[in-house]
């Protein structure tokens, strides 16, 4: 096959010595990169023309294998530990190098994309890739630009994405042979020994992460975000099972993003073009929006087929339970194009709590908000997650612990400082357990949730009376439009409200004890969101 017409890119003066035996494509098009995935045995294509792939043996991102350069760019700014997992820079060029000459013999894809729907803030990406299919991966989850910028196109970072390449741990320094390494000095991620694409795309939500707060004073979220008719922007945080995709999928309402996002003084942008969501057991009744968007030009990643045909059994856990879908946000009917939207007047903090402890709706002031920011909790239970057999108790700071580079403190004091200039509502979502703890309550009704969410949007909880949690101090609505009074204390619902002031103090001690390892770099004014023990 013939090179894309597009004009060929410079190379990145740290591969400028790349030469390769093999061909090169820059910038083709989805449907020459389908060609190529199935003429190169990739993947295959399914009844609705979505490309499915499998990524091998890793089948989710290996964080124990993702490193930061040690530089004295990152030396003091880094938040080193078992997240940020320091490598040495001379073993990063040294493999650089390998891998500049293991791509000498290879064919490459290359394309150019940006990180930020937000002209002002965007970073320019350029990404080489050995697989055609992490190519269309690329074009789907970042931002494409137009024909005429590419002519132009200077990269601020580059990715180089090379599965088939194999780290030597003994030389290499690396763990095992796959492996994820940011340089944010030299501007760029090598990756290798591993087919999982959400590499990349993490890769870049962490550059992000630390350059737009460290530089620019933009706070970096991992959230989802939608916007109303009239123009008012809401946030949903939350981790995994906790409803964040469900919740901001809403039809009266357009989708400006489902995971990555910057706050600015002026408004919320998206990181990403696409959306890249889980799809096990996914069915045109519970998600038509995704259902619908899995069409020609998306991937869907280690599914498999119904017998006999090539419809896609999304039931299928064969190969795992991390199976996903990769499209471009215009595949979504009511998305918001281009990704931007004002100043959020909501905020919600979605949590599935199995201690049937916190409210289904309470408002937090700023300490709260930034102390339950950096808390970022929830609970899973038996079936969300292998191993787990009775309620776990789950925090992952600023709701996204895996991809902060910097401190949490530091996202969380700007996120109080947005919070305050720009007059914002933060409200705490229990979609978990009420009347009791997991084996004898009963999960909160969707119904209920979304009536308290739209409340919340549409301005109606702003007349109605609070009363004050004696515990964790955030305030309850007495009553709500749609929801019955009797839920809004959680107290209430308990059979024995002894046992309810019991759990409660338990959960409470346990938010204290995880809160120690911050508790030296956080402020007054965030301790004092703390919840209230004796």
């Amino acid at each position: 096959m013939q090179n894309s017409v597009l004009e060929k890119p410079k190379m990145p003066k740290v591969l400028k010595e790349i030469r390769t035996t093999g061909s090169t494509y820059f910038n083709l098009s989805p449907a020459e990169l389908i060609e190529q995935s199935l003429e190169r045995n990739e993947g295959k294509l399914t009844s609705t023309g979505a490309l499915m792939a499998d990524t091998g043996k890793f089948t989710g991102r290996s964080p124990k294998d993702r490193f930061i350069v040690l530089d004295e760019k990152t030396e003091k700014s880094v938040w080193w530990g078992d997240i940020n997992i320091p490598f040495d820079s001379k073993k990063f060029d040294q493999l650089a190098e390998k891998m500049k000459y293991f791509l000498s013999q290879k064919d490459l894809f290359i394309r150019d994309v940006y990180a930020g729907a937000d002209p002002n803030h965007r970073l320019k990406i350029r990404v080489y890739n050995t697989l055609a299919w992490h190519n269309l991966f690329c074009h789907n989850m970042f931002i494409r630009p137009e024909k005429d910028e590419l002519k132009s196109f200077e990269p601020d970072f580059t990715i180089i994405c090379a599965p088939e390449f194999q780290a030597d741990p003994a030389l290499d320094g690396t763990r095992n042979s796959n492996f994820a390494i940011l340089n944010l000095s030299k501007r760029m991620i090598l990756i290798g020994g591993t087919a999982y694409a959400g590499e990349m795309k993490k890769g870049i939500f962490s550059v992000l992460n630390f350059l737009l707060p460290h530089e620019k004073g933009i706070l970096s979220m991992h959230c989802s975000a939608n916007i109303g008719k009239s123009g008012d922007t809401a946030i949903f945080f939350g981790l995994s099972g906790t409803g964040k995709t469900t919740l901001s999928a809403d039809p009266n309402r357009n989708l400006i993003g489902d995971d990555e996002h910057g706050w600015t003084d002026s408004g919320i942008f998206n990181f990403e073009g696409g959306c890249y969501a889980k799809v096990i057991d996914l069915s045109r009744e519970k998600e038509p929006e995704i259902w619908d968007a899995i069409r020609f030009g998306a991937i869907v990643e280690n599914t498999r087929f119904m017998p006999g045909s090539r419809e896609v059994d999304y039931a299928n856990k064969s190969v795992t339970e991390n199976t996903r879908t990769a499209y471009p946000i215009h595949h979504i009917s009511n998305a918001k194009i281009p990704s931007l939207g004002g100043i959020p007047k909501n905020i919600f903090f979605l949590t599935a709590d199995a201690f049937g402890v916190i409210p289904p709706i309470s408002k937090l002031n700023k300490s709260q908000a930034m102390y339950h920011f950096i808390s970022g909790y929830t609970a899973k239970v038996a079936g969300t997650e292998m191993g787990v057999t009775e309620p776990k108790l789950t925090f992952s700071a600023c709701f996204g612990a895996a991809f902060l580079p910097l401190h949490p403190a530091t996202y969380a004091s700007l996120f109080g400082e947005k919070m305050e200039k720009q007059e914002v509502n933060v409200w705490l979502i229990n979609t978990g357990w009420t009347g009791g703890p997991y084996g004898i309550g009963s999960r909160m009704k969707l119904s209920y949730t979304r009536a308290m969410i739209s409340a919340a949007l549409e301005d109606k909880l702003e007349q109605v009376s609070f009363e004050k949690h004696p515990i964790f101090g955030f305030q309850m609505p007495k009553t709500c439009e749609g929801v019955p009074s009797e839920i809004l204390n959680p107290r209430n619902t308990w059979k024995n409200p002894e046992d309810y002031d019991l759990q409660a103090k338990d959960l409470a001690e346990s938010f204290v004890k995880n809160f120690e390892q911050f508790k030296d770099y956080a402020t007054p004014d965030i301790m004092e969101g703390a919840p209230i023990l004796g």
